[in-house]
C-alpha cells in the first residue's frame, strides 16, 4: 500500500498547514530548487522514521524533489498529527502512522517502511536502524547508510557501534552544530512549554521548575522557563555541566532534594528512572511532571501505578495520581515527550527544524554520493556552514569575511607581541 493513515479526509487541512511551515523554512526551500534540478536522488528510496508532522512532511517532499521515492512512519505512537500524513499521501509520499498506535500497530509501521527496500535510512531514536539489524536483516545489504537526528539515538548507535554490532554508516545529524545548537536548545525549550502551557493553562511566573539534565535540551528547557519567571533548579550527574548551570544562575541539587520543591517537574536526560520510586513519596502537592526526552522511561510510570491509591484522566494530555497521603501529583501526555506526544504539542517551530532538516536533507545527499566506513560519523563543517549562511541570508542579516591579511595571521605562528 502506497499509504495508511487516519483518513485522506483530512489532507485539505493539512496542505494547508504544510503550506505555511514552508513559508517559514527557507533554508530548506533554497535546498529543494537545487534538488529538483540536479536530481541527486534520482533512483534512490528513503526510508524515516520521523514525528510525522508538517514540518517532516516538508522534507520528505524536499527528498522528493530530489527524485528520491520517499517512505515516511512516525518515531513515536502520539506524535502523529493525522491531518499532516494525510497531506503527505495526497502529495505523493508513501505514508504509514496515525496518533495513538498501539506498540504492534508502531513497529508495524516501520516494517511497511521496510518493504520498500530504501537505500537511505532517516532515523530519530534509531528504533528503524535497531529493527534493521535484528529483525529485518534482509533489507541490510540495499543499505548505505542512514542519519540520526536525535541525541538518544545516537547513544544507541555508538553503543551498537562499539559492540560491533553496527553494519552500515551513519551519519549523526544530532551532533552537528546547526543542529544542536538551535534545535536542542532553542527548539526543545519553546516547545515544550508551549506544550506545558497549552495544556495545563497554568501561571509559570513564581513557579519552581526542576529540570533533570542539563544538555543542549536541558540548558534551552531552564533558559524558557527562567524567562517565563519562573525559579530554576537544575539536577546533573555530569560535575562540568552541574557548575555551569549553578554558574548560569540555577541552584543545582540531587533529584530527591529537588522534587521536594517542584512545582512543575522537567525530564531532559535520554536516561532511564531519572525519577521513580521514593521521589514520588517527597513530591509536593499538585506537582506537574513532563518529559522532553525521546522515549518515555525517565519518569516511571509503573512506579507512580503502582504507589497511586486512584487515577483520574483530568484532561486528554492530563493523568492524576492520588497518593496515600492525599497528595495528588500529575503526569503529562503519559510521560512521552511532551513538546509533541502533547494534546497542544506542535513540536519545534519550523524556523528550527529549517536547519535540522537542512542538515538531513545535505547528510543523505553525502551518503549517495560519498562512500563511508561502517561507524557513526560526524555531520562535515562546511555542510553546517553552508546551512548557517543560507539561513543568515534568509534572516537579511550579512556578516564579515577575513580579509587575506586576517587569514595569514591566524594561520601563521611566527607573529608574537
Amino acid at each position: 500500500m502506497p499509504y495508511k493513515v487516519k483518513s485522506m479526509d483530512l489532507a485539505p487541512q493539512g496542505r494547508k498547514k504544510i503550506e505555511w511551515v514552508q513559508r517559514h523554512m527557507p533554508v530548506l526551500e533554497t535546498i529543494k530548487k537545487r534538488f529538483e534540478e540536479e536530481k541527486p536522488f534520482e533512483g534512490i528510496t528513503i526510508g524515516s522514521c520521523l514525528h510525522l508532522e508538517p514540518k517532516t512532511i516538508n522534507l520528505g517532499l524536499t527528498l522528493q524533489a530530489g527524485g528520491a521515492e520517499v517512505a515516511m512512519t512516525g518515531c513515536n505512537p502520539l506524535s502523529t498529527q493525522d491531518d499532516a500524513t494525510a497531506a503527505g499521501a495526497s502529495l505523493g509520499l508513501n505514508m504509514y502512522g496515525w496518533r495513538e498506535q498501539t506498540n504492534e500497530e508502531y513497529y508495524q509501521t516501520i516494517n511497511m517502511v521496510l518493504d520498500h527496500e530504501p537505500d537511505i535510512i532517516i532515523d530519530d531514536g534509531a528504533d528503524m536502524i535497531f529493527m534493521i539489524h535484528k529483525k529485518r536483516r534482509d533489507v541490510l545489504d540495499k543499505i548505505r547508510g542512514a542519519c540520526e537526528e536525535t541525541t538518544t539515538g545516537i547513544h544507541r548507535l555508538k553503543s551498537m557501534h562499539a559492540d560491533g554490532a553496527l553494519e552500515f554508516p551513519v551519519i549523526a545529524v544530532n551532533d552537528a552544530y546547526t543542529k544542536y545548537l538551535f534545535d536542542n536548545r532553542y527548539g526543545t525549550g519553546q516547545s515544550t512549554f508551549d506544550s506545558i502551557m497549552g495544556s495545563t493553562n497554568i501561571l509559570i511566573a513564581g513557579k519552581n521548575v526542576v529540570v533533570c539534565g542539563y544538555g543542549w535540551c536541558g540548558r534551552g528547557i531552564a533558559m524558557r522557563a527562567q524567562g517565563l519567571g519562573a525559579n530554576v533548579i537544575v539536577t546533573e550527574v555530569d560535575p562540568i555541566r552541574a557548575l555551569e548551570a549553578r554558574m548560569d544562575g540555577y541552584r543545582v541539587m540531587i533529584v530527591h532534594e529537588a522534587v521536594k520543591h517542584a512545582d512543575i517537574l522537567v525530564t531532559a536526560t535520554g536516561n532511564v528512572d531519572i525519577v521513580s520510586g521514593d521521589d514520588f513519596k517527597v513530591m509536593k502537592n499538585g506537582c506537574i511532571m513532563a518529559n522532553s526526552g525521546h522515549f518515555n522511561v525517565e519518569i516511571n510510570r509503573e512506579d507512580l501505578d503502582q504507589m497511586a491509591i486512584e487515577q483520574k484522566k483530568m484532561k486528554p494530555d492530563i493523568d492524576e495520581f492520588v497518593m496515600d497521603d492525599g497528595r495528588r501529583l500529575y503526569l503529562l501526555a503519559d510521560g512521552r515527550l511532551v513538546n509533541l506526544a502533547g494534546e497542544r504539542g506542535q513540536g519545534h517551530p519550523a524556523e528550527i527544524m529549517d536547519l535540522s532538516f537542512a542538515m538531513q536533507a545535505l547528510s543523505s545527499e553525502q551518503l549517495v554520493n560519498t562512500p563511508m566506513e561502517i561507524g557513526v560519523h560526524k555531520t562535515p563543517d562546511e555542510a553546517d556552514m553552508r546551512v548557517a549562511r543560507l539561513k543568515l541570508k534568509a534572516m537579511g542579516i550579512e556578516i564579515d569575511d577575513l580579509t587575506e591579511k586576517q587569514v595569514e595571521y591566524l594561520e601563521g605562528w611566527e607573529h608574537g607581541t
